[in-house]
Parts: structure tokens; C-alpha cells; sequence
């Protein structure tokens, strides 16, 4: 049996980077200190670090179906009712960078949290290669996501978040969890992909891609993509884009010249600044545009 089913396009995109050299990049230890997956690759020394000033942050325990999930919050200090983000990480688990997207959300006003979905699984951040990923990310259910993510909304709720301007962003492997979970949730006010993949890999476990899901839409969605990805090719951003116009759902679409997979992702090789400088500013204009963010 072929085991290349299992090569999702988010992992293809993310394992097929232009050659790097070594330098201005951390030492292994130094980013495991850091707090990063090594499985994603070389970090990069100038990672954006965002300081928890003006906020309150630190791990969440988020009652779910069969136990507590762990997870990382952040909200601003003295708002009362913020808005709630949710973060939907990559398939590295819940290391810096979504910590510090988590953090960066909260500057802007959100009550951000990032879920440790994969939990069930162990801890993610600690697997040091992609291959020994895989198995684990590709056998969680979506059924099973969904459900974490409503149970973290719930738990955002009991926590003071104001969830009737619910927003979600999500990268990678996180960016096909906004398109499945934009035509799950019935509360959610708007989603941000970034480069989540529009197809998917046969999975008895993943239903529906979310170009199959284009017509249940329920919320609008922004897509962010790279031109040079590797594992997502333009035409299956164009196709998804296509459904949702044909089932008249609201969604906008950029695509960056020359950006690869993983381009706002700024502690990986691929991080491209002006890509990803942009595609976060269209981000929050899209959460002030349908009443995520004040």
C-alpha cells in the first residue's frame, strides 16, 4: 500500500522550499528553547516576538466530550466582552508561533485562543520530523475538530468573550480548519485562511473538502494564498473560488506573486514580509468589515 495519499498539500508545500543557507537561522537547541517544532524545519533568528504587555495570557483547560483539551489564550487587560478569535495552528501543534499569533490578536482587541486539538495524540511539538506526523494529524476526524472547536467557543464564553463576534483564522493544515469550520458553525462572523488546502487527500475521516463544502458556507470567508505553492496550485484556489460564487456565498481571495507555502510564517524560510505584512492587514480588515474587531 502507498503511503502517498498521506502527503497531504499543506505538507508538500511546506517540504518543497527553495534551498536556504544556514544562516540567520537559530541552532536546534536554540529554537526547541524557543519554544519551536523541529519537525517544521530550521527557524529563522529574527522570529517575530510579540510581549504579553496590556494583556493576560496562559494556557486554557477546555472541557471537551471526553476530557480537557489544552489550549493558549490571550486577551487584552480591563475589556470587558472582547471578541473571540479562535486559532487554528498547523500540523506542528501548539508551539511559538501560534502562541505569538494568539498574542498579536490579542493586541488588536481579541480574546484569542489556540486549542490543542491534536492533544489526543500527545504533544505535538515534541515529534521531530514530518513523516512521524502525519499518521497523527491526518486520523483526527473532522467530526472530532468541529466539536473542539465549539467546545472552545463554549469555553470562551464562560470566560467573559463575547461570542456573537466570533472570528476564526487559521494557517496551513489551520487554514482548510476556517473553510470546514465556516460551514459548520452557525455563530461564526467571518474566518481568515491562510493558504489551507481546498482539497483534500482521500480520508475516510475528512468528509467533505471544503470545495465541497463551498455551498454549505455559513459565514464569510478571506482566503490568503501564495502564487509559488508548491502543493496548492492556483487553479484549486480558482475552483473553490468559482464554488463559492456559484452557491452566491461571500468570500474574497488573494493571491501573492511569488509567495510560497507558508509565507506569513515568520519563523520558517518561507516568510516572505511584505506577503505576510499584507495578508495580516486584509485579515483585520475583513474582522472589522463583518463586526469581529472593533
Amino acid at each position: 500500500m502507498s503511503a502517498e495519499p498521506m502527503q497531504t498539500s499543506d505538507v508538500i508545500g511546506l517540504t518543497k522550499v527553495a534551498p536556504f543557507s544556514r544562516r540567520g537561522f537559530m541552532t536546534a537547541t536554540a529554537a526547541v528553547t524557543a519554544g519551536y517544532t523541529l519537525a517544521a524545519g530550521p527557524v529563522r533568528a529574527d522570529v517575530i516576538k510579540t510581549d504579553t504587555d496590556g494583556l493576560t495570557a496562559g494556557e486554557a483547560k477546555i472541557k471537551v466530550a471526553d476530557g480537557e483539551m489544552p489550549g493558549y489564550f490571550a486577551r487584552p487587560n480591563g475589556v470587558s466582552n472582547p471578541p473571540v478569535v479562535l486559532v487554528a495552528m498547523e500540523i506542528f501543534g501548539l508551539h511559538e508561533y501560534i502562541r505569538d499569533v494568539t498574542r498579536r490578536l490579542a493586541k488588536l482587541g481579541a480574546f484569542a485562543v489556540a486549542p490543542d486539538y491534536y492533544f489526543r495524540k500527545g504533544d505535538l511539538t515534541k515529534v521531530t520530523d514530518v513523516p512521524q506526523l502525519l499518521p497523527l494529524v491526518n486520523s483526527k476526524p473532522d467530526a472530532e475538530l468541529l466539536s473542539d472547536l465549539d467546545s472552545t467557543v463554549a469555553w470562551a464564553k464562560s470566560q467573559g468573550g463575547d461570542t456573537d463576534r466570533l472570528g476564526i483564522i487559521g494557517f496551513c493544515r489551520g487554514g482548510r480548519t476556517v473553510w470546514e469550520y465556516s460551514a459548520h458553525s452557525g455563530t461564526l462572523k467571518a474566518g481568515a485562511a491562510f493558504y489551507g488546502p481546498p482539497v483534500d487527500p482521500p480520508n475516510p475521516l475528512w468528509p467533505k473538502s471544503p470545495t465541497q463544502l463551498a455551498a454549505e458556507m455559513k459565514a464569510p470567508v478571506l482566503g490568503l494564498y501564495g502564487e509559488a505553492d508548491t502543493g496548492i496550485p492556483v487553479a484549486q484556489v480558482e475552483a473553490l473560488k468559482a464554488a463559492l460564487a456559484e452557491a452566491k456565498k461571500t468570500a474574497e481571495f488573494k493571491i501573492y506573486p511569488g509567495a510560497p507555502h507558508g509565507s506569513h510564517a515568520d519563523y520558517r524560510a518561507s516568510y516572505r514580509k511584505e506577503a505576510a505584512d499584507d495578508a495580516w492587514s486584509q485579515m483585520q480588515a475583513w474582522f472589522k468589515k463583518y463586526k469581529v474587531l472593533g
